[in-house]
């Protein structure tokens, strides 16, 4: 059984169930394998309900995540990889990410933060476009000489 202690909330004091618990809008503090040692108890999952104390935790997580995604997309881009995979990835972890914060952290980010992390990544999916149709035209120029030569 847990116990709240939030004036928000109609059963503070109260013993609840977990699945009450689960069903409260907040943030998922601590990993799946972590467990956090707290007067002696084992404390599996903390959800921070304050927006304000969200805020700061969610923005740390994100750029974290934003910080490996920028560096692994520009290793894709930068890649020798003619067959356009690389870039086919790089769009698809781009959107991936943006739907991640779109579900999970949009509510806790500042807009200014979102905005300096969606330019970047629309440079970036550019960039990718671009390198997709680079390489459409080089293969469409490639079968064209073959035609040509036969």
């Amino acid at each position: 059984m847990y116990s709240l202690n939030n004036k928000k909330y109609k059963n503070k004091g109260k013993l609840i169930d977990k699945a009450d618990i689960l069903n409260i809008e907040g943030f998922m503090m601590g990993s799946k394998n972590k467990i956090f040692k707290i007067d002696g108890e084992s404390i599996k999952d903390i959800r921070v309900v304050d927006t304000k104390l969200a805020s700061s935790l969610v923005s740390k997580q994100v750029f974290k995540k934003y910080n490996k995604l920028i560096n692994y997309l520009t290793e894709l881009l930068t890649s020798d990889d003619d067959s356009g995979e690389s870039c086919r990835q790089a769009l698809n972890q781009i959107e991936r990410f943006r739907v991640e914060i779109k579900t999970k952290y949009r509510k806790f980010l500042k807009q200014k933060e979102l905005e300096t992390m969606s330019k970047q990544l629309i440079i970036l999916q550019k960039e990718a476009h671009k390198k997709m149709i680079e390489i459409a035209e080089k293969l469409n120029e490639y079968k064209n000489e073959n035609k040509r030569s036969k």
